[in-house]
């Protein structure tokens, strides 16, 4: 599996507008605007108060991205902002938006080892089978991170471990070629509680 980039601890939104001439595969024309990049910046940041006060104001829109259409949503997610990814949810925001390489803010908070963040996006409905650009879901990151707690969130939501990336690999073949031994010890108790579920009774 290749290596994602995460936003990490010096997540940001971008300091400078994007080039119109320069948008993301040629289908993100809009300018990056300077209150886009402060509501991005707030979210990152985990300013609640700002966050909400430039949605009140009608400053920013809930669900604008930036050039490379990562929404608040993906810079809170990323960064840990749980407050704000709270906020965002119950305010009706899309909790699946795909940004230019198809990371749904879910993907996003596990890349970069949000359990927090993913668990509240998982209880707002995100849906952990939907899959990036390279085929890979949110349950992909979690083994390849060796993320125990996350892997067992995603499951508990229905994670599907068969899924294959266009690599040929789904989580469950991953946790082999990796080494992943624990995460493999939790898809095998998945599955043995789920066959235990399913005998007739």
């Amino acid at each position: 599996m290749k290596k994602w980039f995460c936003l990490g601890s010096r997540c940001q939104a971008p300091s400078s507008p994007a080039d119109p001439r320069r948008s993301s595969r040629g289908a993100w024309p809009h300018v990056y605007s300077r209150a886009r990049r402060k509501f991005h910046k707030a979210a990152s940041e985990g300013d609640v108060a700002r966050v909400e006060g430039l949605l009140l104001l009608g400053k920013s829109e809930l669900n604008e991205g930036d050039r490379k259409r990562r929404t608040a949503l993906h810079f809170a997610s990323a960064c840990g902002q749980a407050e704000v990814v709270t906020l965002l949810v119950e305010k009706k925001c899309n909790i699946n938006a795909c940004d230019s390489d198809s990371n749904i803010t879910l993907i996003k908070a596990v890349q970069c080892n949000q359990e927090h963040c993913a668990a509240i996006l998982l209880e707002h409905g995100a849906d952990p089978n939907i899959a990036n650009a390279r085929g890979n879901t949110a349950l992909h990151y979690a083994v390849y991170s060796e993320t125990t707690a996350i892997a067992a969130r995603l499951l508990s939501h229905s994670a599907d471990t068969e899924a294959k990336s266009k690599d040929g690999l789904s989580p469950l073949s991953l946790t082999l070629k990796e080494n992943r031994q624990e995460v493999a010890e939790l898809f095998q108790k998945a599955k043995r509680n789920t066959e235990e579920m399913d005998k007739p009774g």
